[in-house]
């Protein structure tokens, strides 16, 4: 029992350790990617939820993607870079592939292009306009990002499995206080029980005590009453 107590602690532990690191990253990556002149990171990585098949193959809507900020004058053509952007008349940021760089001296300005894309995008962007270069995806996992950004995602994904964890910690204290208490009770028995025991036995000590006192007299008693009767033989003895 106790065993499959510790186990299921453990499993515990480990799934809100889990769920912790998966509201973090769904956390940073709406706060990352806001509409401000700068994308957050943590030393120097960005998560990025991919929301169109603009780059198909390379990575796909619903993607996780991980950007890297970057030297952008090592930058080359093939290279795929995530920059500030114009979409529909709207600030965006846009991950696709460099097709031009054209040097300029001190400013570089790049064409870029989705590689599911047949023509190139409208926006010639510069040094500036980039956040960084793309490192890798994990599948898939955009789609849990954008699950969780939904508020029954978040309920089901984070506040159940969080409060469910909670609860489970309020009754394990609760039985470790329970327990404690039959602990303290047994023992405080145990230490009564122990203190009767030294009581009886040290009037059992008493009471061999005092038969020994009783015995010595006894015998004191015996060894003076038979003076005594040798004294009073040998009175008669001489009177006759």
């Amino acid at each position: 029992m106790k065993k499959l107590s510790k186990i299921l602690t453990v499993a515990a532990s480990i799934a809100l350790w889990v769920i912790i690191l998966i509201a973090a990253l769904f956390a940073f990556t709406t706060l990352a990617t806001r509409k401000t002149d700068s994308v957050a990171n943590i030393a120097g990585y960005t998560p990025m939820v991919v929301k169109t098949e603009s780059m198909a193959p390379t990575f796909n809507a619903g993607d996780l993607i991980i950007i890297k900020t970057c030297d952008t004058s090592k930058l080359q053509v093939g290279d795929i870079i995530t920059f500030h952007t114009i979409i529909m008349n709207e600030y965006a940021l846009n991950t696709h592939r460099i097709q031009d760089i054209v040097d300029m001296g001190s400013a570089r300005s790049y064409t870029t292009k989705g590689d599911n894309n047949a023509v190139a995008d409208t926006h010639i962007i510069s040094d500036g306009d980039i956040v960084g270069k793309y490192q890798f995806r994990i599948p898939g996992m955009g789609k849990v990002m954008d699950f969780l950004s939904s508020s029954t995602g978040f309920l089901i994904v984070i506040v159940l499995p969080m409060l469910a964890f909670f609860i489970y910690q309020i009754y394990h204290l609760v039985v470790v206080g329970i327990n404690l208490k039959k602990a303290i009770a047994l023992e405080a028995a145990q230490e009564a029980a122990q203190a009767v025991d030294d009581s009886a036995s040290a009037k059992m000590a008493e009471a061999e005590a005092a038969l020994a006192e009783a015995r010595r007299m006894k015998a004191e008693a015996e060894e003076q009453m038979r003076k005594l009767q040798e004294s009073k033989k040998e009175s008669t003895e001489e009177d006759n």
